[in-house]
Order: structure tokens, then C-alpha cells, then sequence
């Protein structure tokens, strides 16, 4: 990586307030700035390092106004934090090289269909009739079952399993040891009080855009599919279960679950331990914060919940600040 501050600023669209000619290899936290990186301030409780910072260029929102004098070449744009992603993914991708491998001790079946530019890994397995399109990268140690298919410039990272008949689209990552179509937890009381399983004959159908983190698991349908729509990302130890669907662009963080059958909205966000009950609708647009049970439907868009069981969040605040005065 080498840019200087006037061709970053064309990539993003920004323009520059300094040295248009100062030179960047390599990004920094701005906390650690050092000459020759590039950080980025977009969170107010960290202005007093844009004045400290020894770093040649600091990515800026348009509105800033420095209190103090900065060193710094400054780098305008319209929306920091999203402008260095941007930045990121497109050094990323200037990296990024195609070519056809296949490791001496992987294994594909004769009647798997695999395109163009695809690199599958040392112990890396693809069963019978699964596709696999162009320019994705099988890791090794991946499983791949009878049937998949798998859409272009794929990631899927070791230790991956993808059991037979699941769909993936283009452009998806999956992190190391997440298991996609797992049986979901389905089974039936018997008199003696013994539980019987159910089989399940669905799959899982993973949209385009998607990110999936590392050990999570997602579960198969007992009939039709488990759903996770385009472009949306989930963090590591996660729980989708069977029937689950999840609704474009939403976002769920670690150690979250979601239980059988229930549909969540677009763009929603699911903060970390949060729980949600089977057979339930969640709202687009949804937020439901860090450790909240979620037992009942969500009809409203918009929300902020949390507590456990879930409700706004104003009223948790006021009951919270209710409990607090009580322990004294």
C-alpha cells in the first residue's frame, strides 16, 4: 500500500486540507498514530489524538472543526467512519489476486461443477453435483456436501462445513467453523416421556453479501428454508435455527440466538446476548439491546427494546432508575 493524500481523496471523494503530496503505507488506530499511516476520527470522545496524533493523514468528517492546531494532513469527507471502510475494502481488493488451485489432497467429485479461478485448500472436500462459481476461495479443511451451491467470489474460510443441498450466493464469507444446515433442535414427546426426533428435509438459502462469523451455526428447515437475506452480517457463536428467516442488511452480534421459525425484519439490529423466542415477528428496523429476551412480537418499526423480557427502551431506563433507588 502506497497512496498519496490527493489519490485517496479521489477514491473517496474527499478533498484535502494540507500536503496533497504527503505519502501513506500502512493505516493506524489514531490513539497510535505514527508517520507514514493513515487513521481515521470519527467519534467525538477521541478529537483530543487528532491534536496528538503523529500520523501524516487523519480521515475527518466535513463538519469538523479543529480547537487546536493540527499537524496532520486532513482528509474531508462527508462520513469518516464509512470512508475508511470504503478505503479498506478497496485496498483489500487491489490485493486480492485470482487463480486457479487445487491442493494435491483436497477432494472433488468428478460430477461437481466448478468455475472459474477457484482455489480449493489441502483437505478441502466438494461432493457429488455440488457448484461452486468463480473466483471463490475453498479453504482447506472445508466440507462442501452433495448438491451445494456455492455463488462467485465467495470466501469460505477452514473448517467450514456446508452440508448437502444448502445455497449460498455471491460475494458471502464464512468464517472458520461455522456449520451451515446443521438439523435444527426439533423433537416430539412420546408417552414414556422419551422424545422422538424429527426429521428435517429443508436447507438453508444464505444471500448474496452475506457474512457469517466464525462457529456459528445455522440450522436447516424441517420443510422449506431457513433464510438469511442479502447482505446481512452476523458475528461469531451465533444460533439460527430451523425455519429461522432474517430480513436484508440486519446485523446480529456475538452470542446471539434466534429460535425456531421466528421472521426478523430489515435492517434490524441485534446487540450481544440477545435472545429471541420461537415463532415470533420482529419489525424492521429493530434494535434490540445487549442481553434482552425478546418473548413476544415486535408489530412497531423503529424500536429500541431491552431488559427481559424486551420492552422500549424509555421505560426500561425509568424502571431501571426505579430499581436502583430501591437497592439504596
Amino acid at each position: 500500500m502506497k497512496f498519496k493524500a490527493k489519490e485517496i481523496a479521489d477514491i473517496l471523494g474527499g478533498t484535502v486540507d494540507g500536503d496533497p503530496e504527503v505519502t501513506v503505507t500502512a493505516f493506524a488506530r489514531i490513539e497510535s498514530g505514527k508517520p507514514g499511516a493513515i487513521c481515521f476520527f470519527a467519534n467525538p470522545k477521541y478529537e483530543h489524538y487528532v491534536y496528538s496524533c503523529k500520523s501524516d493523514i487523519i480521515i475527518v468528517n466535513r463538519t469538523f472543526v479543529p480547537k487546536e492546531a493540527v499537524t496532520a494532513t486532513l482528509l474531508r469527507v462527508d462520513d469518516a467512519y464509512a470512508a475508511v471502510a470504503s478505503l479498506l475494502d478497496y485496498v483489500t481488493a487491489q490485493k486480492r489476486s485470482y487463480r486457479r488451485y487445487r491442493g494435491l489432497r483436497c477432494r472433488v467429485r468428478l460430477s461437481s461443477k466448478i468455475g472459474s479461478k477457484v482455489y480449493i485448500g489441502d483437505f478441502a472436500y466438494v461432493g457429488k453435483k455440488a457448484e461452486i462459481g468463480g473466483f471463490t476461495k475453498i479453504y482447506e479443511h472445508v466440507y462442501v456436501g452433495d448438491g451445494v451451491k456455492i455463488g462467485s467470489k465467495c470466501i469460505i474460510y477452514p473448517g467450514v462445513r456446508i452440508y448437502p443441498g444448502m445455497v449460498i450466493g455471491d460475494n458471502v464469507i464464512i468464517h472458520a467453523n461455522a456449520v451451515i444446515g446443521s438439523d435444527g433442535f426439533g423433537f416430539a414427546p412420546l408417552e414414556d416421556k422419551s422424545w422422538k426426533k424429527i426429521e428435517h428435509t429443508g436447507n438453508v438459502i444464505v444471500e448474496d453479501d452475506v457474512e457469517i462469523g466464525a462457529n456459528v451455526c445455522v440450522d436447516k428447515s424441517q420443510m422449506g428454508s431457513t433464510v438469511i437475506r442479502r447482505g446481512t452480517k452476523i458475528d461469531n457463536l451465533c444460533q439460527i435455527a430451523h425455519n429461522v428467516e432474517i430480513g436484508p442488511d440486519t446485523v446480529m452480534a456475538s452470542q446471539s440466538g434466534i429460535a425456531g421459525s421466528s421472521k426478523i425484519g430489515s435492517h434490524c439490529i441485534i446487540a450481544g446476548q440477545v435472545g429471541v423466542a420461537g415463532h415470533l415477528t420482529i419489525a424492521d428496523d429493530t434494535t434490540l439491546g445487549a442481553q434482552a429476551g425478546v418473548l413476544g412480537n415486535v408489530k412497531e418499526s423503529g424500536q429500541v427494546l431491552m431488559g427481559s423480557p424486551a420492552f422500549p427502551l424509555k421505560q426500561y431506563l425509568r424502571c431501571y432508575a426505579a430499581f436502583k433507588k430501591a437497592g439504596k
